[in-house]
């Protein structure tokens, strides 16, 4: 469907009433409906999420995939990342890596986290080194939610860039 009038919804801003449910078309995720949530406790044997079971989270990606991976015994990892624009994260950029975070451990799998600097330096302009900066401080952030150190990876995408 179309967007509700003044609706606005990018990575970079939200306003007005929002449609969740066009939003879960438009960007092609499924909802995470009663069944879903009791699959996954199922599968991790433990209750879900206080974010997931109280409905803050609304949709996602691929967590019927991961469950059929999981069901059938094989290995699987997580996968997520930020962009980094300023030296610390307040709560709303915490959110996804404590999730992410709770499934770590309810799934005991290996993590990794990518962060963008090369994609702010292209898109934002400045310096570089700041966003390499941002990036390690970032990386500090993200590490300080509690990851498994042995299952973590976090890495600059320039780190990697010959």
């Amino acid at each position: 469907g179309k967007p509700h009038m003044g609706e606005v919804v990018t990575a970079f801003e939200v306003k007005g009433a929002v449609d969740y449910d066009r939003l879960v078309e438009e960007f092609g995720s499924q909802r995470m409906d009663e069944a879903m949530v009791a699959r996954l406790e199922k599968a991790t044997g433990m209750r879900a999420h206080h974010l997931i079971r109280r409905g803050f989270v609304f949709s996602h990606r691929d967590l019927g995939l991961l469950l059929d991976l999981h069901e059938a015994g094989k290995p699987f990892f997580l996968y997520t990342g930020r962009g980094p624009s300023s030296t610390s994260m307040h709560i709303g950029h915490l959110v996804p890596f404590i999730l992410t975070k709770w499934l770590q451990d309810a799934f005991k799998v290996p993590l990794v986290v990518q962060l963008t600097d090369d994609e702010k330096f292209l898109w934002k302009g400045g310096g570089l080194d700041d966003y390499k900066a941002m990036g390690m401080d970032n990386a500090r952030d993200i590490a300080a939610v509690g990851f498994d150190p042995d299952r973590t990876f976090i890495f600059l995408d320039t780190d990697s860039i010959d």
